[in-house]
């Protein structure tokens, strides 16, 4: 299983709720995608520009299928991600 762990700072707060409405929509169309496991969008409450992507997928391939997917094409990546600074972190589980 392949984790990852998307951190997201909105560029100006004036898009907030717009960047929250975005990964709403992305958020339940990709948990319907093959090989979701996992798929949640957090908004912090105590930094308010701050959203955080915690995301399981099946494998790699999974990962790289969702990055062609509709969510992925047609709401995160031109949607979100020219409103957010992006730090992503791939990782493993540890057992």
């Amino acid at each position: 299983m392949l984790c990852l762990t998307v951190l997201l700072l909105a560029k100006d707060p004036a898009h907030i709720k717009e960047i929250r409405e975005h990964l709403s929509q992305a958020m339940r169309k990709s948990r319907a995608e093959p090989g979701c496991v996992r798929f949640e969008v957090y908004h912090s409450q105590t930094e308010p520009r701050r959203f955080v992507l915690v995301e399981h997928w099946a494998s790699q391939e999974a990962l790289d299928q969702h990055r062609l997917a509709e969510a992925y094409n047609t709401i995160y990546k031109p949607m979100v991600m020219p409103l957010v600074e992006r730090e992503g972190h791939p990782a493993t589980l540890l057992e």
